[in-house]
């Protein structure tokens, strides 16, 4: 299998939890603090959602929130409908999870509190990212590699990628590097608000699997 002149090299980040001192028992206040916590602290309650795992149904912190603690079905919904990555900086998409939020109170003014122990905590992180050490010459080896990378790795070349490039690094790769045009068009594809990071390696992994297949099989009719 071909090699190329530049190979994958997979990294990672890993983020150090810092509390901001803020929290809000009602939505009111959680508007509060949003129109003025940090930009630190609005990227880890949206961007970094995934990296933590939570719950697919909702695609932020503060959806999240809503929907479980508020009991707000619909303000949890256009929460999650919300799409970080539609933003050019966090000023905008502060102003529009404000916009979602003065929407809602307009119909429904006196919304529920969280029960005691279910306030929202605002936290923001440091985020560290460092390579792993592991590179790939080729597809093949870069399918062992997507298998078993931390998911740190998957959030920051899937994910946080599309902060710095708008479009993910696995995608770049594949097409800039190894000229694979419809391979990349398939990972740029996926929805990342519909998968967890695990369900978005198995993509990944199927996808450059079929196409290593596809490229011995070339092989072996030569």
């Amino acid at each position: 299998m071909a090699e190329v002149m530049e190979p994958f090299e997979f990294k990672q980040c890993v983020s150090i939890l810092k509390s901001t001192g803020k929290m809000a028992k009602s939505l009111r206040e959680l508007r509060g603090v949003i129109a003025v916590v940090s930009d630190e602290s609005i990227f880890h309650h949206t961007y970094q959602y995934f990296l933590k795992g939570h719950i697919l149904e909702y695609t932020n912190d503060f959806a999240q929130w809503a929907g479980e603690s508020l009991e707000g079905r619909a303000l949890s919904e256009h929460l999650s409908n919300i799409d970080p990555y539609a933003f050019k900086n966090i000023d905008e998409l502060r102003q529009e999870l404000l916009n979602v939020i003065d929407s809602y109170l307009k119909s429904f003014p006196e919304p529920r509190e969280a029960m005691p122990g279910d306030e929202f905590y605002f936290n923001e992180t440091i985020t560290l990212t460092f390579p792993v050490g592991i590179r790939a010459k080729n597809l093949a080896e870069f399918l062992i590699a997507v298998k078993y990378i931390d998911a740190g790795a998957i959030y920051y070349h899937f994910y946080e990628a599309r902060i710095r490039l708008g479009v993910d690094d696995f995608s770049k790769w594949f097409e800039d590097s190894l000229g694979k045009k419809d391979l990349a068009e398939r990972i740029m594809a996926i929805d990342p608000f519909m998968h967890s990071i695990e369900g978005i390696r198995e993509y990944i992994a199927e996808a450059v699997d079929e196409e290593v297949k596809k490229d011995m099989g070339e092989i072996i009719q030569l």
